[in-house]
């Protein structure tokens, strides 16, 4: 023990360049001292750069495996943590500029010689990639008996992901390593196993599925040990009232940012917060079905954090959004919600950077919108407690405790997190030119087009006409549509009430005020024609918008709308010309 000790003290005694020097000799535990010493200030200087803990570990972690493997190329044996720290910066802004995503490849894929090996560093977060790569450079480092250490230092590697392939069944495991470490095709394993090859490529795929859910699993983990070891696991649930628990408006995204504004300095009523995000404008209809998805069928990394800009701060999103429209939630078998349900769905690959993102906001004493919570609408995230695993959460007035890894596993199993991150002056003229230039584009069509069955403005308008001599409409997301449109259409009309008391009077003219009340009451209107269509279509029953009788007078309402927006459309441009630069 004694002796061990002294050992002990000697690496600590030791300046680094001696270390290096020691290492590069071969001396693996010199190597482990300078490891020991400068680790967490090269984590502190990757969490610096990415400014996300979870990808920060994974940086350093990438690092320290070159960093041994390349030490002989070290001059100057006194310049160990900057040269290290050079390698922390580029793997880090390789990674931020590649952001590659798991993706599933296709059995045709595989069988055309699918095999990744030879790709760019910045592809390193790939399982499959790290899995070849590893398992080609171990092969040659076998092949060096001048580098015991590097020999050594890949074994220990592979060893660490051939933990994460233990999570497979016996002959799944020994299929899988067939394909990713020993390289064979699916053709030879088929032969070697006696299956067919489709049955192998079954196989393969359902295993990378596995695989890969293991690793995020073992992420999550890793970055909940970070934390620990760092001595920042937590409680932080923020003061989140009664108040909050009721749905101010359909439009689910701006409840949530008037509740995350309550939380700032910049605290505003919630038909400013739905004119200024550009809500209270938007009109999204999904052809033929008139589906319940038509009012979120927008691209949110867009949409949002623009809209929150309008308002005067900046946003950080982690988006794990699916290009398709789900189904309609409201008419699925409930054993499909519920927690049960979440508990066998996919873990999503964003979820560690989404629990990041959510730590930071909420220690600094800000919520998070997130989006499908429970169901698939936008809902606040105002708590998290480290030791237990769940985040604080309430969704349409729905209050409950959500486990940390069931985040992105409620029915469409997609993950959309937005905190705010930063602020923006801005003056109320210049909020307001932001805001109708964002309208403008909608009514206009000239947004982008996520999803792609989605049609957004005034040609909305046609594609629900179209729908309802279609006869295909879904009641209840037809009627969902409504309630959302005509909400919106309320907001409009007060918010340009509100602008036009809450304008300067040093830039206050008559022309102005007689467009506001202009807007106001083309708004108005429209609200009136929608409480129509309401009435005829309620949420959530729905009504007969397949009825040849209820399409007739849903015709005339629908027609109505539109000349109104249209003028709208045109005020808007004309409030714009006024209020100049």
């Amino acid at each position: 023990m004694e002796a061990t000790a002294d050992k002990r003290t000697d690496w600590d005694e030791m300046e680094d360049s001696e270390l290096v020097i020691r290492a590069q000799a071969g001396e693996r535990e010199a190597f482990g001292e300078l490891v020991r010493r400068h680790r967490a200030k090269v984590y502190g200087y990757a969490r610096a750069i990415t400014q996300e803990s979870y990808l920060a570990e994974d940086i350093v972690q990438d690092a320290l495996l070159r960093a041994f493997l390349h030490l002989s190329k070290l001059v100057d044996a006194e310049r160990f943590l900057p040269w290290m720290q050079r390698i922390v910066r580029n793997q880090a802004y390789t990674r931020l500029k590649a952001r590659p995503t798991l993706q599933e490849q296709t059995f045709t894929e595989l069988e055309g010689g699918g095999r990744l090996s030879g790709q760019e560093d910045g592809e390193w977060n790939d399982l499959d990639r790290i899995l070849f790569r590893l398992n080609r450079t171990a092969n040659e480092a076998a092949a060096s008996a001048n580098a015991p250490e590097e020999k050594l230092l890949q074994k220990e590697t592979l060893h660490s992901l051939t933990d994460i392939i233990h999570c497979l069944k016996p002959r799944e495991r020994m299929i899988f390593e067939s394909h990713f470490f020993d390289q064979l095709s699916p053709q030879e394993i088929a032969k070697l196993f006696q299956l067919s090859s489709a049955n192998v490529y079954q196989i393969i795929s359902r295993s990378r599925k596995k695989v890969i859910q293991e690793k995020i699993r073992v992420t999550v983990d890793s970055y909940m040990k970070t934390r620990r070891d760092m001595g920042i696991m937590s409680k932080r649930i923020l003061d989140y009232g009664k108040e909050f628990h009721e749905t101010g408006t359909w439009t689910t995204a701006a409840d949530v940012i008037y509740k995350m504004l309550r939380y700032t300095d910049r605290k505003l009523s919630l038909p400013m917060v739905m004119g200024l995000t550009g809500h209270a404008f938007r009109i999204n209809i999904v052809p033929k079905s008139v589906h319940i998805a038509g009012p979120t069928g927008y691209n949110f990394s867009e949409v949002l954090p623009r809209g929150l800009h309008n308002i005067g701060f900046h946003a950080k999103v982690i988006d794990g959004m699916s290009p398709n429209i789900g189904e309609n939630s409201n008419l699925l078998d409930p054993s499909l919600t519920g927690k049960d349900a979440m508990g066998k769905r996919s873990i999503h690959r964003e979820l560690p950077r989404a629990l990041d993102l959510i730590h930071r906001s909420l220690d600094q004493g800000i919520p998070v919108l997130a989006w499908d919570l429970f169901f698939p609408e936008f809902g606040t995230v105002y708590g998290y407690d480290d030791e237990t695993r769940l985040l604080y959460a309430e969704e349409c007035g729905k209050v409950e405790t959500l486990p940390f890894d069931h985040l992105g596993r409620s029915v469409l199993e997609e993950i959309f997190v937005l905190a705010i991150d930063g602020k923006v002056d801005l003056t109320l003229k210049q909020q307001l030119r932001l805001s109708l230039e964002s309208a403008i584009e909608h009514y206009e069509g000239r947004e982008s087009a996520i999803p792609a069955n989605c049609v957004k403005g005034l040609a909305a308008y046609d594609a629900w006409l179209e729908a309802l001599e279609g006869g295909a409409i879904e009641p209840n997301g037809h009627a969902y549509n409504i309630a959302v449109l005509r909400d919106a259409r309320y907001y409009g009309a007060e918010f340009f009430k509100e602008l036009k008391q809450a304008w300067p009077l040093e830039e206050k003219s008559e022309e102005l005020t007689r467009h506001f009340d202009e807007a106001s009451a083309l708004y108005q209107g429209m609200h009136e024609k929608l409480d129509e269509l309401h009435r005829l279509f309620p949420f959530p029953q729905g009504g007969q918008p397949n009825d040849p009788l209820a399409v007739r007078e849903a015709r005339g309402l629908v027609e109505g709308i539109k000349p109104l927006e249209s003028q709208v459309l045109e005020c808007m441009k004309e409030i714009l010309a006024l209020i100049g630069d």
